[in-house]
């Protein structure tokens, strides 16, 4: 993105690489960094590369806040009238698919687990129920994604599961329960 510079933190290690973990906000060109395997270790978690990457920062990411108190991830995504959904989705009634924004909250979801320290590469699982209510539409500035962890099972994979909506403008549009994301280190793939 132009006017971004790259901003490289440090703090613990995973596979002997320092890593960026006590951080509790991120900048689009650390994110760009999850999506090339350099934030997390390789064979870690990983962020799609644009433009397939839903948001364009993270605001706000604990392990202990949220509505059940047990993690919280709060993206943002600059909406602008030149997306590359807006010109193929659909010709003459431009409209953000809704399948994008949930896939931005399973990759937030994702990207709390390598926070985490968790290893392996990620995959969104499944969800329980969406529900969408609102359209993103040019014209529109701002949407903000929200994800509640409910919580982290930790075996010979890592398990998140999670609640989470989105706000567009501030008015919510788009609600996801019992959202899934795996962590699976290698061998355990399928």
């Amino acid at each position: 993105m132009p006017g971004h510079r790259f901003v490289y933190g440090v703090a613990g290690t995973v596979t002997g690489l320092e890593v960026v973990t006590d951080k509790n906000s991120f900048t689009y060109e650390e994110l760009l960094q999850c999506a090339h395997g350099e934030l997390f270790g390789p064979g870690n978690a990983q962020l799609p590369l644009p433009p397939m990457l839903m948001f364009d920062r993270i605001v706000r990411i604990t392990e202990d806040g949220g509505e059940y108190g047990k993690g919280e991830i709060v993206a943002e995504f600059d909406i602008r009238d030149d997306l590359w959904f807006f010109l193929c989705h659909f010709e003459g009634d431009p409209v953000m698919p809704g399948c994008l924004g949930l896939d931005a909250l399973w990759q937030m979801l994702g990207f709390f687990l390598g926070w985490l320290k968790q290893p392996g590469p990620g995959r969104a699982l499944s969800v329980g129920e969406v529900k969408f209510s609102g359209e993103v539409k040019p014209g529109a500035t701002l949407l903000s994604f929200h994800i509640d962890v409910k919580r982290v099972i930790k075996r010979a994979f890592t398990l998140a599961v999670a609640d989470g909506y989105a706000k567009l403008d501030g008015t919510r549009i788009y609600e996801a329960k019992d959202l899934r994301v795996g962590l699976f280190p290698e061998g355990l793939k399928s």
